[in-house]
């Protein structure tokens, strides 16, 4: 897959992701998608344990080895992993 394929696609999966209720810690698909979104930008990892929906339609990922992230779009468009 070509760079802006992959970048469109990660962008559609994660608006997607914002478009309903989250129940963040009970569903493993959310889990597998953030998970995905922390790998593809190379950030360390090991798996994801929770995720929770914040009010400005980011969310927190909380990993197995501690770290924690705040995905989010930017005004960019472009998918952002802050560490927390």
């Amino acid at each position: 897959m070509i760079p802006s394929a992959r970048a469109a696609a990660l962008v559609f999966t994660f608006a997607s992701l914002g478009a309903g209720p989250s129940a963040a810690a009970a569903d493993p698909a959310l889990l597998k998608d953030l998970g995905a979104v922390i790998v593809l930008l190379g950030l360390p990892c090991d798996r994801l344990v929770s995720a929770a929906r914040q009010a400005d339609g980011s969310h927190i990922a909380a990993c197995r080895n501690g770290k924690r992230y705040r995905i989010f779009i930017n005004a960019e468009g472009r998918v952002v992993a802050l560490r927390q």
